[in-house]
């Protein structure tokens, strides 16, 4: 079945229709003729033919750019990132969001705004619970997220296509195709959300239910499995993975340096006002989240803190997972309280003006994600900004080191889809679909961009390579 077939039907099963017969308006108060007018007029000044462009650049330094953003990370975490950077090229791009904000900003854009992921590779989308606990598909990581061009989201994820390809083996062809599918199902997307009011672009999303329809047959099984994964990787496998109990209380297990509990990592003196700051924090986060949810949370009481290594390119930010319990210990929930740095984008796109980086991220997700976590808030101590949420509840990912190449494809059109629905809620839909058209150009450029950038990011690994080599950079030993 070609990408377009898949993508039809794609788009038949998630297409829910609420309040069809007119769209609000948008902030700018034009009316869909003018947003039409101003996605076209967006060609001149940015022909679509634009995106294919990158010249490979020799000028700026990836290992320099990556330096200059670890040095507000704790330090002896830093060479866990690198060690995870450095297992293959597509690890190193999902550490280097900041090194391709830098590049992207060199490229022409639409001058089409939307809220952005700002790292939108394959391995950023995925399943997780809604608060109705529904399994759905949808971005999962929203550490970098920044109003700026669209365009810029999609070239992130059809590179990542390219380069995870390129991993396992594939040759120039399927990658070739691989982008080129990214670009068409995200521009068939958006004229199929240009045509919808805003209510039911706002109410669309991918559940389990939705994806099986669109699962061919013989792919049906696997992807079950993978549901029913998902719906047990809740709190309480977490509980059981990650905690015991000692001396009759409920701890999380000291793993150092993945997992490191603040009493086993500092002294006594040191972990208690560690402890006090984190129970400052909750005092503040439950200020930025509903009313009934402070009930609700406000019955927990906070029983031990850990720091905990995740993902790549956060390794190094102050990462805590917090073990609070409600009426008994029966009763136990984890929360992770993730640092926010300023986004990778920032330096170039207009800045989004919030005085803690938590709301940023906490206001982004809800701008892009069709059902965010319900306890998503955000505090600060110190000179520190952070977001809340809840750990692990209902997580789900593809294990793209071992599918095939059409479950990939098949993978990629729901990644783009998704793409397409979080930039439509923020973004102006009618115009961006207005400037993709209906011919190929954009999805062939993107699919030449994401060749020629993944040469580039080829050569930046083996700059940083290089620097692990040659002791520039210090990278820590053993499997992480």
């Amino acid at each position: 079945m070609n990408e377009a077939k898949k993508l039809s039907e794609l788009v038949a099963v998630t297409s829910t229709e609420v309040g069809t017969s007119g769209a609000a308006p948008a902030k700018d108060h034009l009316e869909p003729e003018e947003h039409l007018e101003w996605g076209r007029s967006c060609r001149e000044e940015c022909p679509r033919t634009s995106h294919a462009v990158w010249a490979l650049r020799d000028d700026r330094d990836p290992v320099a750019i990556l330096a200059a953003q670890e040095e507000r990370r704790l330090a002896f975490l830093v060479p866990i990132r690198h060690a995870r950077m450095l297992v293959s090229p597509f690890a190193f791009y999902r550490g280097s969001a900041a090194v391709m904000s830098n590049d992207l900003a060199t490229t022409s854009t639409t001058g089409i705004s939307a809220q952005l992921c700002g790292d939108a590779h394959l391995s950023n989308f995925g399943l997780f619970g809604s608060p109705e606990r529904a399994l759905v598909f949808d971005c999962n990581d929203f550490d970098e997220t920044h109003p700026g061009p669209w365009e810029w989201d999609v070239k992130r994820l059809a590179v990542s296509a390219v380069l995870m390809a390129g991993d396992r083996g594939w040759g120039e062809q399927v990658q070739r195709r691989l982008a080129q599918s990214v670009g068409l199902a995200y521009r068939t997307s958006m004229a199929d959300f240009a045509g919808k009011g805003r209510l039911a672009v706002w109410y669309s999303r991918l559940t389990d239910e939705q994806i099986l329809e669109y699962t061919h047959a013989e792919n049906r099984l696997k992807v079950e499995r993978q549901f029913a994964k998902a719906r047990t990787n809740d709190v309480n496998k977490a509980i059981a993975k990650y905690t015991e109990v000692v001396d009759g209380k409920r701890r999380f297990i000291h793993q150092p340096p993945l997992v490191m509990r603040l009493d086993d990592s500092m002294p006594a003196d040191e972990a208690a006002a560690m402890h006090q700051n984190v129970i400052s924090l909750f005092g503040d986060y439950l200020d930025t989240v509903p009313e009934f949810l402070q009930v609700l949370l406000g019955g927990y009481e906070l029983i031990d803190v850990a720091l905990k290594v995740v993902g790549v390119g956060s390794v190094g930010t102050r990462c805590y997972i917090a073990l609070v319990r409600g009426r008994d210990d029966d009763d136990l929930m984890i929360l992770q309280v993730k640092e926010a740095e300023h986004s990778v984008l920032e330096p170039y796109v207009e800045h989004a003006d919030y005085d803690n980086q938590g709301h940023r991220v906490v206001v982004g997700q809800h701008l892009m994600q069709a059902a965010a976590d319900q306890f998503l808030g955000w505090s600060n101590v110190g000179h520190h900004d952070f977001y809340i949420r809840q750990f692990r509840d209902m997580k789900g990912s593809l294990n793209l080191a071992k599918v095939s190449e059409e479950i990939t494809g098949n993978y990629l059109l729901l990644c783009a889809w998704t793409l397409a629905r979080a930039h439509a809620r923020s973004g102006s839909r009618i115009a961006i679909a207005s400037y993709l058209g209906k011919s190929d150009k954009f999805d062939r450029s993107i699919s030449d961009f994401s060749m020629a950038y993944a040469q580039q990011v080829e050569q930046d690994y083996s700059s940083f390579a290089a620097a692990a080599a040659s002791g520039r950079i210090e990278v820590a030993q053993g499997q992480f």
